[in-house]
């Protein structure tokens, strides 16, 4: 997919990620983890779930699914949800909150030069970024490929500079979005073809043969996808986890443009008129809904 390809072959560049559902065993445990590790609230219930989100907002969506097992480390699926915040103090204050609640969930923390993340993993192991972008005057471009890096980002010195008691006792009146989804899947070529040339991402970013970045409208990505632990999965079972990834966009003609590039390539779909939904090669449920 090149600069210069039709908008007809493209998402629309104000695209925007929206809510991540996952298929939970232990209702409770996951629940509070998300309220008093994440300070997310309950928005909404349904069908027995839960869609938990700030100021009104939902962001993941809980839903009971007894009877399912844990997936293997090596399946496809998801890598990490990824949750934006607004400032560094709002970022630092979720990031302490996270990791008082539960310290062993950490795993990580990086400066990757067009943002700031530090990694978490759930009680079901699903992965949670938080993060804060620089702003997009600050990211560098080499053509069409964002730079990004991961230098190091100490956790204790960033709490330190940024955290401050109006951040804490003010956490769950700040907004979050989700800024990003990152999937593992089997192989980096056939989520090429499949997000960039079929859905209609561009690339952003890759990694060495190993990782995929892509975004609508120059973010540095939406989407991503490696192989650093799944390198050859097939199709999903069905498992705790990822349950369904949604994709906002402006109007139904969105929706329609992308439902006529999935009949020429021959992905089943199906379409509502306002929403489409389908799967990726591995079975990783994507839906597309007019905002």
């Amino acid at each position: 997919m090149t600069a210069s390809a039709s908008s007809q072959d493209l998402l629309p560049a104000d695209l925007a990620m929206g809510t991540v559902m996952l298929k939970v065993g232990d209702m409770k445990v996951m629940t509070d983890y998300y309220q008093c590790a994440l300070g997310l609230e309950v928005v909404a219930e349904q069908d027995g779930g839960l869609y938990l989100g700030r100021l009104g907002r939902p962001l993941v969506h809980l839903a009971p699914a007894p009877g399912l097992h844990l997936p293997g480390r090596g399946e496809a699926g998801l890598f990490h949800t990824a949750l934006l915040f607004e400032d560094q103090a709002s970022l630092a204050a979720t990031v302490a909150t996270a990791a008082q609640y539960e310290p062993r969930a950490f795993t990580g923390s990086a400066d990757h030069l067009v943002s700031e993340a530090f990694y978490f993993t759930d009680p079901e192991g699903n992965g949670i970024e938080l993060y804060w972008d620089r702003p997009r005057s600050n990211w560098s471009w080499n053509g069409t490929d964002v730079v990004m890096d991961s230098l190091a980002l100490p956790p204790q010195r960033y709490l330190e500079q940024y955290l401050t008691e109006e951040s804490l006792e003010g956490q769950r009146q700040t907004a979050a979005g989700v800024g990003h989804v990152h999937l593992q899947v089997g192989d980096v070529q056939t989520a090429r073809d499949f997000y960039v040339g079929t859905l209609g991402f561009e690339k952003t970013a890759g990694w060495h043969g190993q990782a995929l970045f892509v975004s609508a409208g120059r973010y540095h990505h939406h989407m991503a996808m490696n192989v650093w632990n799944s390198r050859g999965a097939g199709p999903r079972k069905d498992t705790l986890g990822l349950g369904e990834v949604l994709i906002e966009v402006p109007s139904g003609d969105d929706v329609g443009a992308l439902t006529d590039r999935l009949k020429v390539a021959g992905v089943p779909a199906h379409h509502t008129g306002w929403e489409l939904r389908f799967e990726d090669p591995w079975r990783n449920r994507i839906r597309v809904a007019v905002r």
